[in-house]
Formats: structure tokens, sequence, C-alpha cells
């Protein structure tokens, strides 16, 4: 079959390896000017820039894994970043070197006791807002350091109007593992290498919008894979989805090391942005000059890039109803956008290999 992939990001780029690989022919087109969507790094002076926000492939799927180690090379990077409130600088996630630095305490019975000193008050069978349940998990000093400003600035909501489903991703441990993730294997894939292994020898169309023309493209092609969001595909039919957008500012510092971390949090509001990115701690880079980058959390608006789906009962009830506009077999959606969920990138190449199987089964 003639399938038309459109983005070439990392659920398009897999399936349409697979696809390929298969016997099928596979074009894949992407509004952008580069292929990777927001894995996309850019190789400054060896410095390589992620430059959508950090990437760090983690997961506990060791088919996944093995799946990506045929693709491209992985290091050894564990994520264990920092957060910066007042004049001090706190282990993050939070652990139990952060409780030694907030109260002193230093073996994990002295924490599980101080933590439920400090949640009494405020423990419920469930809870209805983000507030609510970090009040209810870490009290009230820890909620107000960690996570009160920062939730705002990164929704535009008070934590009472978040989900409480957003912090409960949050990562509390009462030992001394400081690494962010759990999972058995992590580092930093080399992506300009990933993304031109997938599309080797695919034909690929930048710059181009698929939606401007579809009229032309259905004609074409026997389906359509579409990973771009999905109601901008229905032209808004159902009123727009919700998302959070994301403005980067980058700037190269002839100096060795910012902030001896990949990356340091900003939660107080007076920060306007809320965390500073210092790239060559990807890789363990030496070089004598370094670059970084403030990320801003910002209002999305029609035309702006989508980052975060907003997951909240009232855009799911609207992302239903374009679920059950999708009558066409023609059309297939998937990636981030088109199934509107916040995925990994583990789980984007588990979603588009699964997705392979399926049309290969529907083939039979």
């Amino acid at each position: 079959m003639k399938f038309l992939i459109v983005g070439a990001g990392l659920f398009g780029s897999v399936i349409a390896r697979e696809l390929t690989d298969a016997g099928h022919y596979c074009h894949v087109v992407d509004r952008r000017n580069h292929i990777g969507g927001n894995c996309y790094t850019e190789n400054i002076d060896g410095i390589n820039v992620h430059k959508y926000g950090p990437h760090i492939f983690h997961t506990s799927n060791e088919i996944i894994w093995n799946y990506l180690l045929k693709l491209t090379t992985i290091n050894q990077f564990s994520c264990r970043p920092k957060l910066k409130y007042g004049d001090r600088v706190f282990s993050f996630p939070i652990n139990l070197m952060t409780l030694n630095q907030l109260w002193g305490i230093t073996t994990p019975g002295e924490a599980e006791k101080k933590i439920k000193e400090v949640t009494k008050k405020y423990k419920k069978d469930s809870y209805n807002n983000a507030e609510e349940w970090a009040l209810g998990n870490v009290g009230e000093e820890i909620y107000n350091i960690f996570y009160k400003e920062y939730s705002a600035k990164q929704w535009n909501r008070h934590p009472r109007e978040i989900p409480a489903e957003i912090l409960a991703r949050q990562v509390i441990r009462l030992d001394y593992n400081d690494s962010y993730y759990y999972h058995a294997y992590q580092g930093i894939p080399d992506y300009t290498l990933l993304f031109n292994t997938l599309l080797n020898n695919i034909p690929l169309t930048l710059k181009i919008d698929y939606l401007s023309d579809r009229e032309y493209f259905d004609s074409q092609y026997d389906k359509i894979i579409y990973t771009g969001p999905v109601d901008e595909f229905y032209n808004y039919e159902f009123g727009p989805l919700e998302y959070r957008s994301l403005r980067f500012e980058e700037e190269v510092l002839q100096i060795k090391d910012y902030q001896g971390v990949f990356v340091v949090s900003y939660p107080e509001s007076k920060y306007p942005f809320t965390r500073i990115i210092e790239h060559k701690h990807f890789e363990f880079g030496q070089q004598n000059f370094t670059i970084i980058t403030r990320e801003y959390p910002q209002d999305w608006k029609i035309g702006m890039p989508a980052y975060y789906p907003i997951n909240n009962a009232k855009n799911n009830e609207i992302y239903k109803k374009y679920q059950y506009r999708v009558e066409d077999k023609k059309y297939i959606f998937g990636g981030r956008l088109g199934l509107y969920k916040y995925l990994d990138m583990d789980q984007t190449i588990e979603r588009s290999l699964e997705l392979f199987q399926n049309i290969m089964k529907d083939e039979k």
C-alpha cells in the first residue's frame, strides 16, 4: 500500500521505517524544516542542543530499549536535576537528601515518621486537585517550595485548578536515590543518528503542510497516518483542545560551566522561566564554552507549537467527540497530538510498533 506519514517525529518515523521494511511505500511530510519532531537536536560546535527541551530516554521495557540500540547509540546519562529556591539548591526529585536538607533527618524511618506528621491533617481517601494531592502526600512546606509556584507557572492555573494526576506523576522517595526515573534503562540517544537511520531511503518532504492541500494528498495515498493535532485535522469542529506551549531562549556563554548540572528548576514566581538547561551536561562535554536555554511556559493559541495536552475533564470530553468523528478507515491517528495524550518516548515507540502490527494483521 501507499502510506503518507504526516509528521517526522518519533511516532511517524518509527512507523515509516517498519512499513517500508515490510514492503510498503511511505512518504513522510512535515511542516518543520527538520526531522525528529520535538526530539530534534542541533550540533553547535560539538554541543548537541535539545532545541525543544530536554529529551532523556527512559524505559523498563527491554524490547523497546533493544529496538532503539539497533538504530542509534545511547550514553550512560542519568537524570538527576536540581531545584533552586531562594539561595538554596535542593536535591530533586524529592528524596532522603532533600529531606535532610530541609529537616536534618538522615534515615528512611525518620523520613516516614516526619512525612506522616506533616501530612496528617491533609490526608484524604481521594484528592480533587493537585494542591490536595501535594498537601496529603508531602505536607505544606514541601508543597510551598517545590510545587505551588512552579505548577502555577507551568500550567497558568492555581494548583487547585490542576488535576491531581499531574502531580501524582512526581517522584518522591524516602531513600538516597536521586535519579528522577525508576526505569532500568536510561540515557541520551544520538538523536540525529536515530532519525537519519529511521528515515534512511524513505521519501521525505519538509516545510510542507498536509492540511493546506489535503484533497491532493488524500487522492495519492491509500492511507494517511496523521501525527498532528487531531482538533486541527477536523478544523476545530468541536472547538480547540487546550495545550500548554513553551518558548525557549538560548544563550552561548564563554565560560566552561554555568550551573554544574544539566537542568536547574526555578519554582519561584519571581522567575518568568521554569528551568535552565545546560546542554553540554547531557553528553559530559568538556568544551571551553557552554550553551544554556531558559524555558518559558506560555499559553497556547491556535497556530503555536503544542507541547502538553491539558487532560482535564473538559478537554477529555471534547477529545471523545473527535474520536467518534474518525469514521473513514483511510485515516489513522498517532503520537502525542494525534491521540491527545501525554506519551513518553518509549510509549510513543511502543504505540507505533503496535500500530504496525495491527496494520499487518489487517493485511492478512
